[in-house]
């Protein structure tokens, strides 16, 4: 019998040339309507049902399985980042200040590819498989969208996506139980003060020293307020104020981040930043005023379908096809907002680059970042086995495959 892993490999020259296309284009946020198009042509053809909503021009495509069978939900993301590409590769970015840096056009190609070898092969399957098509990963929330918009009603049994990552050998898949990904919050924050001439500044109240003081102190916030073993991170990234060198402006803007894995550190980081900025501004008889905007949740993997990864990524490419990420990252994924909702897990795929270190190579979202393309073959070989293992015996799969 044919494998998954054949089938990823016979169909790689497609989902090489799917991925060119779409990088070639990129589109941003939670309109994106060239590269749904070239999604739906890939499918052109299936014995698929389609559904769009209204609040994105993501979809989702159901392979009809058993009425009686189980539910299963793969999912790609579909957006670009608004950043310049300095890659150099023949089919680099032709939109200016639009970027694929984060594989989500590698992601298309693999559910995709996907989607065509489990039509292909239906016969192999005990329930249904829903492949969904999302945009606006990056910061403008398209899941929660599209939860919202009811494409998933009814929800699925379980849910899985994938995700490149250049920054682990290549070819092998990767996960951990519990929180993988961060919340994501930003921070948007003005201190204002009184503008006057440079050379009198006991006449004005400079904003821009009180800014600097209150980011060096979120830093000690964190290392000193925030349990260690509860961790955040705090990151003010932007900083903008004045107009000229003789001119105390009368107000600093800045912009930056809180990373946190519990609501417990989220909480007590979002009451620390306000009470931080806004004692530091009236020590010096400035204002601050503080806007949190909330981001992604945590993302959470369910341990049953954290077992069920490993052991099917075992079963077709060997024990070395795994890794255990042994502590959360950083980053955070709208992935969170369906496994808030569907037992589940986000799995990384090793793609460093042919001849290079993964350990110092471009990582996600780096103007530079390149991927190894030939990893695509394997996801859609997992997609397929971790569909068809869960569709089989559910969760308890994980230990006849273990």
């Amino acid at each position: 019998m044919r494998t998954w892993l054949d089938a990823g490999r016979e169909l790689l020259p497609e989902m090489v040339a799917l991925r060119r296309s779409i990088h070639e284009e990129p589109e941003l946020g939670l309109s994106t309507p060239m590269t749904t198009a070239k999604a739906k042509e890939a499918l052109s053809g299936l014995p698929l049902e389609f559904r769009d909503g209204p609040s994105t021009t993501g979809f989702v495509a159901r392979l009809q399985g058993p009425a009686n069978g189980r539910t299963v939900l793969l999912r790609a993301d579909m957006d670009a980042l608004p950043m310049r590409e300095d890659t150099g590769l023949a089919f680099s970015s032709r939109r200016e200040g639009a970027m694929h840096a984060c594989g989500h056009d590698a992601h298309v190609a693999m559910l995709a590819g996907a989607a065509r070898a489990l039509c292909a092969h239906r016969e192999r399957l005990a329930g249904s498989v829903v492949f969904m098509f999302q945009p606006g990963e990056e910061g403008h929330h398209g899941a929660r969208f599209m939860l919202e918009d009811g494409l998933l009603d009814p929800l699925p049994d379980a849910a899985f996506a994938l995700h490149v990552w250049p920054n682990f050998p290549s070819g092998v898949f990767a996960g951990k139980s519990g929180p993988l990904l961060a919340a994501a919050d930003r921070i948007l924050m003005t201190v204002t003060g009184k503008g006057g001439h440079a050379s009198q500044p006991h006449l004005a109240i400079d904003p821009i020293p009180v800014a600097c003081e209150i980011v060096t102190a979120l830093q000690s916030l964190v290392t000193r307020r925030i349990p260690a073993f509860d961790p955040v991170v705090i990151t003010i990234a932007r900083i903008v104020s004045g107009t000229t060198n003789n001119v105390i402006p009368e107000s600093a803007e800045m912009e930056g981040t809180i990373r946190s894995f519990s609501e417990t550190s989220r909480r007590l980081a979002h009451e620390g930043v306000r009470r931080v900025a806004s004692g530091i501004a009236a020590a010096h008889n400035a204002a601050a005023s503080v806007e949190i905007i909330p981001g992604f949740p945590v993302t959470v993997c369910d341990e049953r379908a954290v077992a069920l990864a490993k052991a099917t990524a075992q079963r077709v490419f060997g024990e070395s096809g795994w890794h255990t990420v042994p502590t959360p990252v950083m980053g955070a994924e709208d992935f969170s907002y369906v496994l808030q909702k569907v037992p589940g897990a986000m799995l990384f795929l090793g793609a460093v680059p042919d001849g290079s270190d993964h350990t110092t190579c471009c990582g996600l979202h780096s103007n530079r970042m390149l991927l190894d393309e030939s990893v695509m073959a394997r996801g859609v070989a997992m997609h397929c086995a971790i569909a068809e293992a869960f569709l089989s015996e559910g969760f308890e799969g994980a230990r006849s495959a273990g």
